[in-house]
């Protein structure tokens, strides 16, 4: 447990912080699912603007520290290279 004022301040800080991050990797999530959604249904349109609006929010994520780029990016080129596929069938 924290004794000292600073460590008590650090903790109280590190609470906000953890629902901060928590609340942005779960609306990452949903922007993933929504795509995934649009890639099983087979709608490609829908996967294309799904898509284009997750990759700004995975971007944010990096910046925000909660996700590494290389991550990110790795996530991006998957779901893209799926939406792609998408077009040939």
């Amino acid at each position: 447990m924290a004794n000292s004022r600073q460590s008590k301040k650090r903790a109280r800080q590190n609470e906000k912080r953890f629902a901060v991050n928590k609340a942005r990797r779960s609306r990452i999530r949903t922007f993933l699912r929504k795509v995934d959604e649009a890639i099983t249904s087979g709608d490609r349109d829908a996967a294309v603007s799904a898509l284009r609006t997750a990759q700004p929010e995975l971007m944010r994520g990096v910046s925000k520290g909660v996700l590494h780029k290389n991550t990110a990016s790795r996530k991006i080129s998957r779901l893209a290279a799926r939406v792609k596929a998408l077009k040939k069938i």
